[in-house]
């Protein structure tokens, strides 16, 4: 907690907070569609094309380096929250890729004359601690002072380049599975109307401080095709990109999915945040949905530091999930399954 004489609450500093402050999908889509395309080495194995998590340059025939960068605004009040939260998120990326941080850089935006240097200080402590805990070092960074509190990293990791897992390689047939319980966005919202007590805001805390290190004991099991993770597009727009990559159409089953019991409850009480209508706006078109207004705020949901999916054959399914409960990620299940679209159908989400 900070040490000021009152407490400062850092969500009343931004418009919006975590991944749910992510430019919505359709209109990013238009601006990167707008960007010039710059050089493409043949060293570059992963780069823009696919939407993936990271980037990753082959370094040599054993080592690719993998790199990303993730920042957001506050989704909690508590500074030393606030920079777990964040750093989890920040490696998830890594993860993603069948990659192992190596080290990260601190990016740091803070309205100074507003937010004392202690409460800054315990926002890099939180951080910091979350390197700890995977094991690497801040080296450094780069801070300004901004309108509202914002901070993130800078990833590196390595991989072997024949273990990238990128989000594209999904094949007809398999199956997918999600590592974490869906709703962390609704319980953020809850949070904010001052619906949310203790037990869930631990609860929210343990699942966006969950590090997703099992992707890299995912990555080298055989038939596991593709993984990402989920954040702020929700799992729709995330497994859109996953079918999108492949070519490949995705069913998903709704009684299958894992989720926050608190925040289902809290979906059906009509708690839910705005960036789940916009993900939807941006993307509903290529949903085809059968099921109720509130289940569909949970797989739209923005997860900030949420949980990998992943695509791999049937035969590899029950290495997959034992790999994710082995690491204690205890709701992992398998949700569904890609096929190949039908004669004339496009690409397509069908919940």
């Amino acid at each position: 907690m900070t040490q000021t004489s009152e407490p400062i609450a850092l969500t009343q500093f931004s418009h919006g907070g975590g991944c749910g402050c992510k430019i919505a999908p359709g209109l990013l889509a238009e601006i990167l569609a707008r960007a010039p395309q710059g050089l493409v080495p043949p060293e570059l194995l992963v780069g823009t094309e696919t939407s993936d998590d990271a980037a990753v340059y082959r370094l040599n025939a054993t080592q690719a380096l993998v790199a990303t960068t993730d920042f957001f605004t506050p989704i909690v009040d508590d500074a030393f929250d606030f920079g777990r939260i964040a750093a989890t998120n920040a490696l998830s990326d890594i993860y993603a890729m069948g990659g192992t941080p190596i080290m990260a850089l601190a990016l740091v935006g803070m309205p100074i004359a507003k937010l004392p240097p202690e409460v800054i200080g315990q926002v890099l402590a939180g951080g910091a601690a979350v390197c700890r805990e995977a094991g690497i070092p801040i080296a450094g960074g780069h801070s300004i002072d901004v309108l509202e509190p914002i901070y993130g990293l800078v990833g590196l990791g390595l991989v072997h380049p024949d273990k990238v897992r990128r989000n594209a390689d999904a094949r007809p047939g398999d199956v997918l599975v999600l590592g974490k319980p869906l709703g962390v966005g609704i319980l953020s919202a809850a949070l904010k109307k001052g619906l949310l007590d203790a037990a869930g805001y631990a609860e929210m805390l343990h699942h966006t401080t969950q590090l997703n290190k099992v992707g890299i004991a995912l990555a080298q099991i055989d038939g596991l095709h593709a993984m990402t993770d989920v954040t702020g597009f929700g799992l729709a727009g995330h497994l859109l990109e996953m079918c999108r990559g492949a070519g490949l159409s995705a069913q998903v089953d709704t009684s299958a999915l894992p989720l926050i019991a608190s925040a289902a409850a809290f979906a059906q009480q009509g708690v839910v945040t705005g960036a789940s209508a916009r993900n939807w706006d941006g993307y509903g078109g290529q949903v085809h949905w059968r099921g109720a207004d509130w289940l569909k705020a949970l797989i739209t949901d923005p997860q900030t530091s949420g949980g990998l999916l992943v695509s791999c054959n049937p035969e590899a399914a029950p290495a997959v999930l034992a790999a994710f409960h082995q690491a204690g990620f205890a709701q992992a299940a398998q949700i569904g399954r890609m096929h190949t679209p039908a004669p004339g159908e496009s690409v397509a989400l069908a919940f």
